[in-house]
C-alpha cells in the first residue's frame, strides 16, 4: 500500500497519543482506539496497583483471547454452513 493510500489520525488511550496510520476510516481507527482505553481503564478500576505497560498486555490478552473464541465461532459457523448446503 502507498504512502498515499494510507489513512493517518491521531487517537487517545490512557492518557496518551499516538498517530495511527492503516487502510482503515479515521472512524474505525477511532473506535478501535476507543475500546482499547476503555478496556485499560477496566482493567485499571479492578486492579489499581497495575501500571500502563501491565495493563496493555493484559488489554492485548484479553483482545487476542476475544478473537480466537470469535474466529473458533465463525470457523463452527462456515462448517455447520457448509452442511447444510450438501
Amino acid at each position: 500500500m502507498s504512502d498515499q493510500q494510507k489513512i493517518r489520525t491521531s487517537v487517545e488511550i490512557y492518557g496518551h497519543t499516538y498517530k495511527m496510520v492503516g487502510s482503515e476510516t479515521s472512524g474505525h481507527m477511532r473506535l478501535v482506539a476507543s475500546m482499547v482505553d476503555e478496556k485499560m481503564r477496566e482493567f485499571h478500576a479492578m486492579n489499581p496497583s497495575l501500571d500502563s505497560s501491565k495493563l496493555a498486555v493484559l488489554t492485548a490478552v484479553n483482545a487476542t483471547n476475544d478473537y480466537l473464541k470469535l474466529k473458533e465461532q465463525v470457523e463452527q459457523l462456515e462448517f455447520e454452513l457448509r452442511k447444510l448446503k450438501g
